[in-house]
């Protein structure tokens, strides 16, 4: 199965096309080489990429047939995301959270609690 499909196919990607220019952009690497959109992917293959600044690495289990359902991708692949890159996410998703824009009006109860929290 081609690198591009299999991606899409275990959801890593919304579109076929946006995996397949992830890929062109030389942000897919097969077993530690850059890949091609057309590269085919074989079981136990190891595939890392990068999406919003985090390197995620996965190992192939399984080839799927066609697109699963979010359930059934765990069938298919082993996650081998470093611990590092995971809680690099949380702090990325937590900065994102408290990052307001000018003029969008006082921070809610809430939001100031929690930038009290962080700041603390």
């Amino acid at each position: 199965m081609r690198i591009d499909k299999f991606l899409w196919c275990v959801r890593k990607y919304k579109t076929r096309s946006l995996s397949t220019e992830e890929i062109r952009k030389e942000r897919v690497k097969l077993n530690g080489e850059t890949a091609k959109p057309s590269r085919e992917v074989k079981v136990d293959d190891t595939v890392h990429f990068r999406r919003e600044g985090i390197e995620y690495g996965l190992k192939v289990k399984d080839l799927p047939k066609s697109r699963v359902g979010a359930k059934l991708v765990v069938d298919y692949i082993v996650d081998i995301t470093p611990e590092e890159e995971l809680n690099k996410k949380e702090f990325i998703q937590m900065m994102r959270s408290f990052d307001r824009k000018k003029g969008t009006g006082r921070p809610t109860k809430k939001e100031r609690r929690d930038l009290d929290d962080f700041k603390d």
